[in-house]
């Protein structure tokens, strides 16, 4: 067990209370606030105990969907532009509150997805939400990016799948060259269509495995059809060398964690965080260098746990995974990157070590190239270098 993963295991089984504040995120603690108790993991602070900007803390983002990247602002002009209506779980009473635990659930969260996406009704609109995807990512303190989409999507309305696919990429170059920041493309399969539209994306994914697409993943509830049945899919992406990223582990349990290592050779797991529940499948993914993209406000949203403090981030860390936190989809859970470091702070009283620890594993888990990894590693120690009352 590693330092990092010693010092955080007393904080597996701990018991905060904290009562719910006006909106997510925001929580008071009955406990004391020690935000240094995990400090000294790894390379020590000179200010121990110290609280610094979350935003400021160099980050991957490697969880975070196309249209749920979507600015609430950007959403309303441009519905409004086109004289499209908006339910009020997207205006006056946004973000919605929202849940998944039944069926109905799910569906109320889609039907305001599938609304989101109905605004997109030009390239600019494409090159905008890009762009601004980016902007938000770099004052979160984003260094790298890897936007999943799903080009079957908007393919009817931007001329095919792979005329989608180019402009997304060309978006992505254009975003990246004026933000400074790095960006790739996950393709990802919706697991409610059928798995020989996933080969097609599969196949599409591959052709640009070298011009900006990094990974495949497959999105959508994953309590819907049979992940086996995906795995063809998963082995065209596997044969072009791209990253294979699933959902799996948060609306299911340990049991679908598995179908999608075994079946689909997941190398990261979108989500992944209830392999909490199973020690041994826990150590199998620890053993495996299987990544888990844990997104604790989307989390709680949704009702797979009851409020931030129930979110198994701690228990993850003291058996060794490696963690990258992601925003999921802020239009509809109104939080963005790091919001999510700062809500797990608060929850698990992490101290800054922990967060650059997060941070560092993120870019561990990416497909950044070394020079942007090196760069952002080195800046990390920055961060906790400096003084954070100044």
């Amino acid at each position: 067990m590693g330092a990092l993963s010693e010092l955080v295991a007393g904080a597996a089984g701990r018991n905060v209370k904290c009562q719910r504040s006006t909106s997510i995120g925001e929580w008071r603690h009955s406990n004391e606030f020690r935000p240094g108790w995990a400090a000294g993991a790894g390379r020590t602070s000179p200010y121990d105990g110290a609280v610094r900007d979350p935003h400021s803390l160099p980050k991957a983002h490697l969880h975070l969907h196309f249209t749920g990247s979507m600015r609430h602002r950007t959403l309303l002009e441009l519905a409004e532009r086109d004289a499209i209506h908006l339910p009020d779980a997207l205006v006056s009473e946004w973000p919605p509150q929202l849940t998944a635990a039944d069926e109905k659930g799910w569906f109320r969260f889609q039907r305001l997805y599938d609304v989101a996406r109905s605004v997109l009704r030009t390239e600019d609109d494409v090159r905008r939400l890009v762009l601004e995807a980016a902007e938000d990512d770099v004052k979160d303190g984003g260094r790298w990016l890897e936007i999943q989409v799903d080009p079957s999507g908007y393919g009817g309305r931007f001329g095919g799948i792979t005329a989608f696919t180019d402009l997304v990429l060309d978006a992505v170059r254009d975003a990246s060259e004026r933000t400074g920041l790095g960006m790739a493309v996950v393709v990802a399969a919706n697991r409610t269509r059928h798995p020989l539209d996933a080969r097609t994306l599969a196949r599409l994914a591959s052709q640009y495995a070298d011009r900006g697409v990094v990974g495949f993943g497959l999105s959508n509830d994953e309590r819907r059809g049979s992940t086996a049945d995906f795995g063809p899919a998963f082995r065209i992406a596997e044969r072009a060398g791209l990253l294979l990223a699933p959902h799996g582990g948060e609306l299911r349990g340990p049991e679908h964690i598995r179908t999608c290592l075994d079946a689909l050779h997941a190398d990261r797991l979108g989500h992944g965080v209830r392999a909490a529940e199973d020690p041994d499948l826990l150590a199998r993914i620890v053993d495996a260098g299987v990544a888990l993209e844990v997104c604790p406000v989307s989390n709680v949203a949704l009702g797979v746990y009851s409020d931030p403090t129930s979110v198994p981030l701690p228990a993850l860390l003291a058996a060794g995974a490696t963690v990258a936190l992601g925003a999921d989809d802020p239009l509809l859970f109104g939080s963005r990157l790091a919001g999510q470091y700062a809500t797990m702070r608060a929850a698990h009283h992490l101290s800054d070590e922990t967060l650059a620890e997060l941070a560092r594993m993120s870019f561990r888990a990416s497909r950044a190239p070394d020079d942007v990894r090196k760069r952002a590693e080195a800046d990390i120690d920055a961060w906790l270098d400096e003084d954070p009352e100044t």
